[in-house]
């Protein structure tokens, strides 16, 4: 046994811990790709409370604690597997351990490119889904296909068979205690069973999913982790080389953490699922006593919770292998990695949501779809190449468009929430940043028949008609708007699931609608509960009061039936239905009245707001005024020699020296003033709300490592431009000419490089 690490934490007063130490441990049992980045995720299997085995039996007894959970129905050698060893219940794989079947697996993951969850919220959701009491192990989420607690309870007999035998020495491990001190009495221990899956990797397959018992000690502060391993049989044992213990201890007033090894000469790190030990008391270590003392709260659920975590893993790296060459391509001015890879994400999702339902119920035809608001159009191409009939609508096309070819369907045509918007015979909408339209696609849904469900990724705040405003201060404004959607979607008559994506964006959370809480003879009822709902939320804080009267369920209202199976959808446009069922549902709305009055679509020209339309004499003008502020500025007592920098003004100083008609008219921008001023880097530094001059003696050396991105001015543009400040500044340039990037005078001005354009080849 090893000590390979040990940190304090401070905590005064033991506000934190030991809860503290708890949910950080419930991070790394439940949330392990937060801290290791080879780990695609984990799938909680089985838990049962058990005990240790006391010095002087021969077996040991009955587990302490309720009966065993069983957590789900699924393979393996069943509940009547007996004491005796476990059989392996996963299929065989290629890597040398035990490899799960890819369509087992639920928990979550962290990939590529993706962002980080912060620690506090891990700490948090995985605290929750893993303590039933604060700063106890409590219950796992139960997930389909996974194995029953009573084959947990046969491995954990066998191995507790072992301890009371030749296994002193680990029994003295595991309750942190001399070899010749046994623990006294019995006291109950929790147990669970994990897969922890790693990042599916095209060039190195034969890194499989490898199981671990995880022994919670609370009492005792310890959790030990005992990773398993076939014999020659194929049945799971104990792995004893790469046992590993972290304990949390109280001396003298403070807390420390510590990582132990049970057996560090024979540890076997295999770089992925068994890092190194150093890794384990350096990186592990630290991150567990920092989210120790975090006290952070998460409202949001546990990445990937409705999909299989190994089947998403397989189908994020084989999608990002095909489409990353549309990173090279890409022709919009937005950023091609974000995009691309946030799609590829989005559509795996989507695929393996929809094989899941598809076997959930027991068809075959894959899910049609229609993408509202699609924007760049890649999700509908990744889709519909993998075998989705579908297409996107969105109100502006875009130069993307034109590079996917004849099988990707895209329309330019505005979306306004009325009775020809409705799709019958779709079986999914979609609607990925759909802004405007993200309140009104659970309605769509509803309303264009009883089996169409929907998918919704909120981005910007829209209400059903203008911004959203939240209306309780204790929820932050995205907490706020998930809830008033999924309340949407419940008024609409679904079943709302929450999950969070994996995607390089602040806003990754999705709501889905896959069920219905009505059966279908209920539907005039319940769409005019979904018409008062609407009608409701005109008078909401951001929704433009109206004077007129509440308006009519639509006349396209969905008959009572399910809609009649097929793709025929696809090839109209939105209105195709408003007679549809018309001797069934009685009088009707004109089909082109609207479902609410004031629905404004985004406009079809991008107007752009970041300062970069406004006329060159008007930018070049408010720098120069702003520079002579700050240049009147200059501290007191300063070298008569010494080139003049000014001082500092806060943007609400600057925009107070500044003409009425100037300040209107940087209002209409999107960041105002301080983008205008941020567009000017080569004058001045916008920091913390603060401007100052740009002094060029201080900007960095440019390395040889940095990423061409990050170079400042690069090579290409290198004195193509006048040095502002050889041309304004009182002293002139601070640098000489031959150390300027920029020309000083036009004797000095290169021509401009050409920018060159990219071939549209896929």
């Amino acid at each position: 046994m090893a000590e390979v690490g040990r940190v304090a934490v401070s905590d005064p007063g033991s506000r934190l811990l030991p809860g503290g130490f708890w949910a950080a441990v419930a991070v790394w049992v439940e949330r392990p790709q937060v801290a290791n980045k080879r780990l695609c995720g984990v799938r909680l299997e089985a838990r049962r409370s058990v005990s240790l085995p006391q010095i002087g039996h021969t077996h040991p007894g009955p587990s302490a604690g309720p009966e065993p959970e069983r957590l789900a129905e699924a393979g393996g050698c069943g509940p009547d597997a007996g004491p005796g060893p476990v059989c392996r219940s996963l299929d065989a794989g290629p890597g040398p351990g035990p490899t799960a079947s890819p369509d087992q697996g639920r928990q979550e993951a962290q990939g590529r490119r993706q962002p980080e969850e912060e620690p506090g919220e891990a700490a948090a959701a995985a605290a929750t889904q893993l303590s039933g009491t604060p700063g106890q192990p409590g219950k796992a989420a139960a997930r389909e296909g996974d194995l029953p607690a009573a084959d947990l309870g046969a491995l954990w007999d066998v191995f507790a068979q072992s301890l009371a035998g030749d296994n002193r020495e680990v029994l003295a491990f595991l309750t942190r205690s001399g070899a010749e001190s046994p623990p006294e009495g019995r006291r109950e221990l929790d147990l669970v069973l994990r897969t922890v899956v790693p990042k599916t990797n095209l060039h190195c397959p034969l890194r499989g999913p490898r199981r671990e018992m995880v022994l919670q000690d609370v009492l005792s502060g310890a959790v030990t982790f005992l990773p398993l391993e076939e014999d020659d049989e194929g049945n799971l044992k104990v792995k004893m080389s790469n046992v590993y213990q972290i304990q949390l201890s109280h001396s003298e007033g403070e807390w420390f953490i510590s990582v132990l090894i049970f057996c560090p000469e024979r540890w076997h790190s295999d770089g992925t699922v068994y890092p190194k030990p150093t890794w384990l008391g350096e990186e592990l270590l630290a991150r567990l006593a920092r989210w120790c003392v975090e006290s952070r709260q998460s409202g949001f659920k546990s990445t990937l919770s409705l999909i299989s975590v190994m089947k998403y893993s397989a189908a994020y790296q084989a999608l990002k292998e095909k489409y990353k060459d549309m990173v090279k391509v890409w022709p919009e001015v937005t950023d091609p990695e974000k995009f691309v890879y946030e799609d590829v994400a989005i559509a795996a999702y989507l695929l393996i949501l929809w094989e899941e339902e598809r076997a959930e119920r027991g068809e075959t035809a894959r899910q049609s779809f229609v993408d509202l608001g699609c924007g760049n159009g890649l999700l509908v191409h990744i889709l519909s190449s993998e075998g989705h009939p579908g297409r996107g609508i969105d109100v502006r096309r875009r130069k993307i468009w034109d590079m996917y070819g004849p099988q990707t369907r895209l329309e330019e045509s505005a979306i306004t929430p009325n009775d020809k918007s409705l799709f019958p015979d779709v079986d999914w909408l979609i609607g990925n940043h759909s802004d405007e339209l993200t309140p009104w696609i659970p309605v769509i849904a509803a309303r264009s028949s009883y089996d169409c469900r929907f998918f919704v990724l909120p981005c910007c705040f829209f209400d059903f008609i203008g911004k959203f405003q939240r209306t309780q201060s204790s929820k932050t404004q995205y907490r706020g708007y998930l809830d008033f959607i999924t309340e949407v979607g419940s008024a609409c008559g679904f079943h709302v699931e929450e999950d969070c994506l994996r995607i390089p964006s602040t806003k990754r959370v999705c709501l889905i609608g896959k069920s219905r809480t009505y059966p279908p003879t209920r539907e005039a009822s319940v769409d005019e509960e979904r018409t008062r709902y609407i009608n409701s939320r005109r008078g909401c804080p951001g929704s433009p009061c109206s004077g007129g009267p509440a308006l009519l369920p639509p006349g396209a209202a969905p008959s009572s039936a399910p809609g009649p199976k097929g793709h025929g959808a696809l090839d109209a446009r939105p209105a195709h239905t408003a007679e549809a069922g018309a001797g069934q549902q009685g009088a009707r709305a004109p089909a082109e009245g609207l479902w609410m009055s004031g629905f404004q679509p985004r406009e079809k020209a991008e107007r752009l707001r970041n300062c970069a339309a406004l006329p060159r004499e008007f930018v070049d003008r408010v720098v120069l005024q702003v520079a002579h502020l700050l240049l009147g500025r200059s501290p007191a007592g300063g070298s008569a020699q010494a080139w003049n920098r000014g001082g500092s003004l806060s943007l609400a100083e600057v925009a107070g020296e500044l003409d009425r008609e100037t300040l209107q008219r940087l209002k209409r921008e999107c960041g105002g003033l301080q983008t205008l001023l941020r567009n000017s880097p080569q004058v001045f530094q916008v920091v913390h709300g603060r401007v100052r001059i740009r002094d060029w003696r201080e900007e960095r050396p440019r390395k040889k490592e940095e990423p061409e991105a990050k170079r400042r001015p690069s090579s290409d543009t290198f004195k193509t431009r006048i040095c502002w400040f050889f041309a304004h500044h009182p002293d002139g340039c601070v640098l000489p000419a031959d150390c300027c990037p920029f020309a000083h005078g036009p004797g000095e001005l290169r021509p401009a490089p050409r920018t060159k354009k990219k071939k549209p080849a896929l």
